[in-house]
């Protein structure tokens, strides 16, 4: 099998050096701000809400586009945002109805039910210690308050860079998004204790290189963790007060899908990847690109709450863009994600479909480095669902998360058309 020097690819990285450390298994240094300081305090803070009215995907963006979080589309249509008072106020305007809500249940045991940072980064040392031969951990940055950002790789000859597709999935962008980072875990856990036991999970790890980062806003998951009342605060950005999935470097703040005040729960920060945790993963995955190839094929951000399997684009309705996105990979896009809708039984849709967004994930993954790329809405109800429901809601998700991965190779072969867009080497 072909080996590659992963050192040497790390060194010509775009917008400065990636820093992928290999980590071991001894704590980090107590973190310090990146920036100097904390974020100041925002003028306006952010609250829960029922909006009632909206019915349709335009109507809905007419909502995000005064900065409110949309955090969930009931049934009904109704709406259930995070929106501070100039939000609020924007949105009565439009001629929809405003009704405060109260606070998520709470449930028993809560904070000792999900994994805290830390014992999230004690049980990813735990992977690397049970499975050496297939696991190791990896930082690809800092965060804001200089936290290492964390992962683990999995594949059957981990040292080595191989010459196989690749598979990135990241989860927890957004702090209060508990949820996701049970199903990293769940994920990380079935690849290593399947292995050599499972045939169709032997296959995958002996096949691709799995990145996987459980927590990629580790500041914003501490702090939404340590609230004083379960089950948590409702951070949503991170510690700079900054929404990691409107800050990445593509169509950023271009087309009404996120906020210019820092007051915001969309705020899409200053400039474009102007959050150290969103520069971190864009230096990553081009760090990926060996021999003038990117070696990512398959991308997932894991989020909640919405039942949802989501493609790009966000930041327009167009289900094509030429140059950008054509007919054949908007039909794969489209082909793979409701195939594995049939197995999670969440509803499959283009990203705008629900309502605009800019300077996104998927965005980025797909328009600057042409990565094949989802978000998945895990369910439960809210953003803390009762601990009872993690194994049900993570486990629905094994054979989509499996299948994306087995599309990392050729994703147009979901379309019948590997010969011409996958031909053999």
């Amino acid at each position: 099998m072909r080996t590659r020097n992963l050192k040497a690819a790390l060194v010509a990285v775009c917008l400065g050096a990636a820093t992928l450390t290999v980590v071991g298994t001894t704590a980090s240094a107590a973190p310090t701000t990146v920036a100097g300081a904390p974020a100041a305090a925002p003028a306006e803070t952010a609250k829960r809400y029922l909006v009632t009215g909206p019915k349709t995907s335009a109507q809905r963006s007419r909502v995000a586009r005064t900065g409110a979080a949309i955090d969930l589309v009931r049934p009904d249509d109704a709406l259930e945002i995070s929106a501070i008072p100039s939000e609020v106020a924007a949105i009565k305007r439009l001629g929809f109805t405003v009704t405060a809500l109260g606070a998520f249940p709470r449930h028993a045991a809560s904070a000792q039910s999900y994994h805290t940072h830390a014992e999230t980064m004690a049980e990813l040392d735990q992977v690397v210690a049970n499975y050496p031969q297939i696991a190791k951990k990896f930082s690809i940055g800092r965060s804001y308050e200089g936290r290492d950002i964390v992962g683990v790789k999995i594949s059957d000859n981990v040292a080595a860079d191989e010459a196989e597709p690749e598979v990135f999935y990241q989860a927890n962008i957004h702090a209060r998004e508990r949820i996701t980072n049970e199903q990293a875990l769940y994920f990380i856990g079935i690849l290593t204790k399947e292995y050599n036991s499972t045939a169709r999970i032997t296959k995958l790890v002996n096949e691709r290189e799995f990145w996987i980062i459980p927590i990629l806003n580790p500041d914003g998951q501490i702090y939404d963790m340590t609230s004083d009342t379960q089950p948590g605060r409702m951070w949503r950005k991170n510690r700079q007060g900054v929404d990691l999935n409107r800050n990445y470097d593509y169509k950023w703040g271009c087309c009404g899908g996120s906020s210019s005040s820092p007051s915001s729960e969309t705020y899409r920060g200053p400039s474009p990847a102007s959050a150290p945790e969103i520069r971190a993963v864009q230096n990553f995955v081009k760090s990926r690109i060996v021999g003038g190839k990117q070696q990512i094929g398959m991308f997932l951000d894991i989020h909640s709450v919405a039942n949802l399997v989501l493609w790009p684009f966000g930041y327009t309705t167009a289900n094509t863009v030429p140059g950008s996105m054509s007919a054949d990979e908007e039909a794969a896009h489209r082909t793979i994600g409701v195939e594995v809708a049939r197995f999670n039984r969440y509803t499959p849709e283009q990203s705008s479909d629900l309502y605009i967004t800019d300077g996104s994930s998927d965005d980025w993954l797909w328009g600057d480095q042409r990565i094949f790329s989802y978000t998945f809405e895990l369910g439960g109800g809210n953003f803390y669902p009762a601990p009872s429901q993690i194994e049900s809601l993570t486990q629905i998700n094994r054979d989509p998360l499996l299948v994306l991965a087995e599309y990392a190779d050729c994703p147009y072969r979901a379309i019948n058309k590997q010969s011409q867009y996958c031909p053999p080497a």
